[in-house]
């Protein structure tokens, strides 16, 4: 396993995200005066998670984790809050998620979104569709409809990960349901803890799924044993690639592959907090081991694979916004191998990651910045 000892935070990592930060600086990373692209600061926001561009126009929408949804111009700058947006509990980690756009947003302006509901129970993420409708400088949500909810809700405000990626030929939706960092959950697939679901676009189990056969919530599961994917993500090619928060140490890069079983919480390769042993993966424990992993913490909270003509050398490859690390680390990835990695300082917690329509790397600030920066080549 690869060490990535970052040494850009001093702070200690808010309880149930990461690991301690590390003192240790290494030579990954890559300073102000070496990083190959130059940054511009576009906008600001209040505890920014999410992003997506619409296609055609290039606007963007940006989630607020308190509850928040802006739609800004991409010619102009501003920007307006878009009305319709559920009540979300605010608390910890949960609040208002993630946003992606649907297949065929052109025809019927779709978008999918995740945020955390309270219940009798507890609380639990969920994801709902809707209608993103403009007119006269407004926006609003239209026909809102949860499609899915995680099961069970449990009491806690940690690990509810719900990232969401589309498939590429549009027919799927995939979510990621963190363990609610309860643990041994994500080893039950008779619940959707520690998951990553897949379903149809409106929410119901998608057929094929390898544990279609035993109903329930068991047949929406695609792959278990996770911890908090926070990013999700498709390659070109289609394979399916997550960043996963591990303990103290044992942040990953997955390929998420069909029926796999990622080992959380038998095997991982960081320490339980206050230093538990946790077997590091191996081969033969029946579990899939990641692709890439970081010891100490960079705290992973986004995933994009690159697919722009603006940095050609980095096409296919991996970027997850580093939060405890603050820093934008890039993997190179060819096909379902993950190569070297880098880590570039940003000096503040980067929480989303997207690619723009022109090719330029978009980064969106964790809470206390919250800035929204362009990346383009120096």
């Amino acid at each position: 396993m690869r060490l990535l000892g970052l040494g850009l935070a001093t702070a200690l990592v808010a309880a149930g995200c990461a690991g301690t930060e590390s003192a240790v600086s290494g030579p990954d990373v890559v300073g102000e005066d070496g990083r190959p692209f130059a940054v511009e600061e576009v906008d600001g926001f209040d505890d920014p998670w999410a992003m997506a561009f619409l296609p055609g126009s290039g606007d963007l929408l940006v989630t607020e984790r308190s509850g928040t949804l802006h739609l800004r111009d991409a010619d102009s700058g501003e920007r307006v809050e878009v009305e319709g947006v559920p009540d979300v509990a605010v608390a910890g980690q949960g609040g208002l998620g993630d946003v992606v756009v649907g297949p065929t947003f052109q025809d019927d302006q779709m978008v999918y979104l995740s945020w955390v509901e309270d219940g009798g129970e507890g609380s639990g993420a969920v994801v709902g569709s809707a209608r993103l409708e403009t007119s006269d400088g407004a926006a609003s949500l239209e026909d809102l409809e949860v499609i899915w909810r995680q099961s069970p809700k449990i009491a806690g405000d940690g690990h509810f990960s719900h990232r969401i990626a589309l498939d590429p030929d549009g027919e799927h939706l995939f979510i990621s349901s963190g363990d609610r960092q309860q643990k041994t959950p994500a080893q039950d697939t008779s619940n959707t803890l520690g998951t990553i679901v897949r379903l149809t676009l409106d929410g119901e189990p998608a057929p094929g799924n390898p544990l279609a056969d035993e109903g329930g919530v068991s047949s929406e599961i695609w792959s278990w044993g996770h911890r908090n994917p926070l990013g999700l993500e498709f390659a070109e090619d289609g394979s399916l690639w997550s960043s996963e928060m591990g303990p103290e140490g044992g942040d990953e890069l997955n390929l998420v592959e069909e029926g796999a079983n990622y080992g959380w919480p038998e095997a991982s390769d960081g320490s339980d907090y206050g230093g538990g042993d946790i077997p590091d993966h191996a081969e033969g424990d029946g579990f899939e081991a990641p692709k890439a992993g970081w010891t100490p913490s960079i705290s992973p909270g986004s995933l994009m694979i690159y697919t722009g003509d603006l940095f050609p050398e980095w096409t296919g490859d991996a970027f997850l916004g580093a939060l405890s690390g603050e820093a934008l680390v890039r993997v190179e990835v060819d096909g379902t191998t993950a190569g070297d990695d880098e880590a570039f300082a940003m000096g503040e917690r980067i929480r989303a990651v997207e690619q723009g329509p022109d090719g330029a790397i978009w980064l969106l600030e964790d809470a206390g910045a919250g800035r929204l920066l362009r990346l383009t080549p120096a």
